[in-house]
Formats: structure tokens, C-alpha cells, sequence
């Protein structure tokens, strides 16, 4: 029997041991060997822009949604969509692992609904985007196909082999504007890394498949830790991207080595801005 060849992905980890903490700070390394940081994207689609976010405390957000209801035998279910569609916004499943490509405005909604996640725990955070048309830019040229996304608490402990019958429930929905009090959830120095990569840690991410929906199941303080990922992308990937022509990628990613994802995948975000 022939022998199976598998590997890890540490190019973050290694980066970091080095004091490298951007892509911009291998340009010059990579040029002295000939090689420019725009050819390799195809082959190191994990290469990520990382900035500290910007902080706005106390700065609100209006999130408008709508709210279904839906009865399955016994049980009746909550589920919550944004009002209006997440055009610019795709959900990509490479089998290895996940991308997100979207716009400043789709980047600050799902920040919303991420965060409205964790204070709902007995709701089922709904993302319609699989059939949604991919960026005008380049992506990845693998074998893929697109999601839709349901975020929910892992309290709630509901079943994905039940979504199809759900989601083929919900009604028109009551409207509702959700007033999130802070749209920054957590600072960075005030989450405890070190705690993260305990064996007792139990605020993780876990990721089901079923009906061609990502499941994303977590905890309130994971939901609220990992929302500023995409409010970083909404406020910083738009004045990056035209001043950085010959590498106009701003990304971040939910990884592995962050000690945030349990039976999960990795997902990397990049912000897009032509659709």
C-alpha cells in the first residue's frame, strides 16, 4: 500500500519566531532570492496583511434583522437574518479550509451578526450567501463550492440534520433594528492568550456540515473574541488595498495556532472590493 503524505501549515508560527508579523516584511527578504510576493498567492493563499485593529469605544451599531420563527414538531426555532442581502459576501469550502471574501459593508454586518451571536444564545444566526456571485478578483483556482453560514451557541445544541426541514419553514419574518451598545467586542490585551491553549478550554469552535450550510457552533466568549476579525477587515481593508498596488490583499484569518477552533477549519478573510 502506497504511503499517504500529509502536512501541517506552520508558515504563521515560524513568521512570528522571526519577528515577522506581515507579509510586507518578507517582500524584501523574498526579493533577495528573486522571488516577488504576488506570484506565490495562488500556492501560499495564507499569507495574510495583519494590523492591530482600530479602536472606537463606546461607538454603537444599529444592525437591522429579521426574525423568523419556526416550528419543527415540538420544538420551535428563532432564526435571525440580516434585512438586507449580503451581496458581496461568499463563503468558499476548499476541503482544507474555508475562505470568506467580502466588501467593507458585508465585513461590519457579519461583525454584527458574529457579536449578536454570542448575547443570543437560544437563536439561530442565519447568513444566506451560496448563491452569491464570487468577487471579480482573482481566488483561488481549487476546487470549491460556496456555503451559506449559521452561527449559533453551543447551549442551544441543535441538530444541522434538521436545518433543511427549518429553513424551509420560515415566514416573511418581523423586522427588528438590533442596537449593539459597542462595536468593538474585545481588546486585544484584554484576552487571555495563554488560557486558549489550555486542555480545559472549552470556548471553541466546532464546525458541522449538512444542506449547504456551514455550521458554526461557540461559546459567547469566542463569538466576542473573534469578532473584531471582520470589523478590522471593514475598517482597514479599504484604505490598504489602493495604496499597496503590487500586493492589494488585506486579510486575516481564524487559525489554528490561535487556540479558538476545536473540530474546526481554519477560515481566512480577505477583504474584496471589486464585485
Amino acid at each position: 500500500m502506497a504511503a499517504k503524505l500529509d502536512y501541517h501549515w506552520h508558515l504563521r508560527k515560524i513568521m512570528a519566531d522571526r519577528g515577522l508579523f506581515s507579509t510586507t516584511d518578507l517582500i524584501p527578504l523574498l526579493d533577495k532570492r528573486g522571488i516577488t510576493l504576488s506570484s506565490l498567492r495562488g500556492r501560499l493563499g495564507h499569507i495574510c496583511q495583519r494590523s492591530q485593529p482600530t479602536h472606537r469605544n463606546g461607538e454603537p451599531m444599529k444592525l437591522p434583522v429579521v426574525i423568523h420563527q419556526a416550528r419543527l414538531g415540538a420544538d420551535e426555532f428563532r432564526v435571525i437574518r440580516p434585512v438586507q442581502p449580503l451581496s458581496h459576501a461568499v463563503l468558499i469550502d476548499h476541503d482544507r479550509h474555508l475562505d470568506v471574501y467580502l466588501d467593507q459593508d458585508a465585513a461590519r454586518r457579519i461583525a454584527g451578526l458574529w457579536m449578536l451571536a454570542a448575547r443570543s444564545p437560544r437563536s439561530l444566526i442565519h447568513l444566506p450567501m451560496r448563491a452569491n456571485r464570487p468577487p471579480v478578483r482573482e481566488v483561488p483556482d481549487d476546487v470549491g463550492f460556496q456555503l451559506d453560514l449559521v452561527l449559533l451557541h453551543h447551549s442551544l445544541q441543535f441538530a444541522p440534520s434538521s436545518w433543511k426541514q427549518v429553513r424551509s419553514r420560515l415566514g416573511a419574518g418581523r423586522p427588528q433594528t438590533v442596537n449593539l451598545p459597542d462595536a468593538d467586542p474585545v481588546d486585544n490585551a484584554a484576552v487571555d492568550w495563554a488560557a486558549r491553549h489550555y486542555r480545559e478550554n472549552r470556548d471553541l469552535f466546532h464546525q458541522h456540515l449538512h444542506a449547504e450550510t456551514l455550521f458554526m457552533t461557540g461559546s459567547t466568549k469566542v463569538f466576542r473574541e473573534t469578532a473584531r476579525h471582520f470589523l478590522d477587515v471593514a475598517r482597514n481593508g479599504p484604505s490598504y488595498v489602493p495604496v499597496h498596488p503590487s500586493y492589494p490583499y488585506f486579510c486575516t484569518e481564524l487559525h489554528s495556532n490561535d487556540g479558538i477552533l476545536g473540530d474546526a477549519r481554519e477560515i481566512h478573510i480577505e477583504y474584496c472590493d471589486q464585485w
